[in-house]
């Protein structure tokens, strides 16, 4: 699998991820919990789109 492909589908896991957590955070009354779900998100959207400006340079 090409580096760009692979960064974008890791990044849209750890987007899911993150979200699960966020949800599982609040459901559970776990604020730390739904913060590091947060953080997990931001880093799935940040390594999704370093994928889409590697496809575009052609790495």
């Amino acid at each position: 699998m090409k580096s760009s492909t692979e960064d974008k589908v890791n990044g849209r896991l750890h987007k899911v991820k993150g979200k699960l957590k966020q949800v599982a955070g609040r459901l559970g009354d776990n604020p730390e919990l739904e913060v590091e779900g947060k953080d997990e998100e931001i880093t799935g959207r940040v390594q999704e789109e370093v994928g889409k400006v590697k496809n575009v340079f052609g790495k």
